[in-house]
């Protein structure tokens, strides 16, 4: 298992489980030279040989892979030499007390329950044979039976719990990244917008308006002295005009390159997205003029949305429109296909909505200072709905 902030807790209860079964197993051959008898020596050496295997579980538990058919085949050993030693000892009755934590960790909740039940009726039946029956000698392993039941089980939903965490923590990591790596890119393409609306509006209308000043003054009077100047001039300044156009497409997404989101939307609509089956309506009027930055991040909305609507919807008609009312835009995207379930966080309606793409969007509309709202249910079909204030956005 891997470094939680749990596992000190892990090797906390491990540790102690290998110092209770050696400390019980130094307590038969204790016993067995404290009180010799004829079973003394057989006790003292059974005592080292569990001992030895004891220790060489912990030692296999360490090997990588075929761990589970070496664990039971250990534990099987480890079983039959405790009976063994039960039979000569009645002191190896306690013993079965971290034998239990062994069960229940190897064979699981039922399995082992059933082996803890098992093996503490033979350490009842065992002590009963070897010094008498006694109310002692029968509720006392079933009220450790009990204890170690509930620990193990407590064991077993901490495990649980540490590496539910341990691949959530490593979902966050990875989404963190992911959306670190969408919110450079949204930043890296509302830059590049910026910048190509500074240019265009005023290098390149400079440029145009000194081109259009200079070939006025060109056509007024061709023949005096200077009019050369004024024509290199003008031909100086329509090639930087050029050049700053040139600019100004490089910057801006290729989609939009005619400044039209409409017209965009209906060139994906007829290419490359009715190239994979799906029939897109755009409802977008090319009168409508939104800022470049806004234009280039409802184009990369509606991407992803479609996307979305390709890969998971199973939907043969989709529709994008944009309409303005009150100084708001509202923008949404709606399809036909099967839908799902918003409000379940199942791993398997996560995939089906692409969750992710969700959060890139909603955080990409939040930065626009707008609200996103997704409307599907299962057989019904998906609408995106995006609301944008304008007064904010110009």
């Amino acid at each position: 298992m891997s470094h939680t902030a749990l596992t000190p807790v892990f090797v906390g209860l491990r540790t102690g489980l290998h110092a209770l079964f050696l400390a019980l197993t130094g307590v038969v051959i204790a016993r067995a030279l404290l009180d010799p008898s004829e079973w003394s020596v057989p006790a003292v050496v059974l005592a080292l040989i569990i001992a030895a295997t004891y220790g060489s579980g912990v030692l296999l538990a360490r090997l990588p892979g075929g761990r589970r058919l070496v664990s039971l085949s250990w534990l099987a050993l480890l079983s039959v030499e405790w009976l063994i030693l039960l039979w000569v000892s009645a002191d190896a009755a306690y013993l079965v007390f971290p034998l239990f934590f062994l069960f229940l960790h190897l064979l699981g909740r039922w399995l082992g329950s059933i082996a803890i039940l098992v093996s503490t009726i033979v350490a009842v039946i065992a002590l009963g044979i070897h010094g008498g029956w006694s109310v002692g000698g029968v509720v006392g392993p079933f009220v450790g039976a009990g204890v170690a039941l509930l620990i193990g089980l407590g064991y077993q939903a901490l495990a649980t719990e540490a590496q539910q965490r341990e691949a959530l923590v490593s979902e966050l990591l990875a989404t963190r990244g992911q959306l670190a790596a969408r919110e450079h890119e949204s930043g890296v393409l509302a830059e590049r917008a910026r910048l190509a609306r500074e240019i265009h509006d005023t290098l390149a209308q400079g440029l145009s308006s000194i081109q259009m000043l200079l070939h006025a003054a060109e056509r007024a009077d061709d023949t005096r002295p200077g009019t050369e100047h004024i024509r290199l001039a003008r031909e100086t300044a329509a090639a930087n005009l050029a050049e700053a156009r040139r600019f100004i497409r490089e910057l801006t997404p290729p989609q939009l390159d005619d400044q039209t989101l409409g017209a965009a939307l209906r060139r994906l609509a007829r290419t490359q997205w009715a190239t994979q089956g799906l029939d897109v309506q755009v409802r977008v009027s090319d009168a409508m003029v939104l800022p470049m930055h806004l234009q280039t991040a409802l184009l990369r909305i509606t991407q992803g949305a479609i996307a979305n609507v390709l890969q998971h919807a199973d939907a043969t008609t989709a529709t994008v429109s944009i309409r303005i009312e009150n100084d708001r835009l509202r923008f949404t995207v709606d399809d036909d296909g099967t839908g799902f379930d918003a409000a379940l966080p199942e791993p398997g309606a996560a995939q089906k909505s692409d969750s992710f793409g969700l959060r890139a969007t909603a955080e990409r509309v939040q930065q626009l200072g707008g609200r996103l709202e997704i409307d599907s249910a299962s057989g019904r079909g998906t609408t995106l709905t995006v609301d944008l204030p304008l007064t904010e956005l110009a």
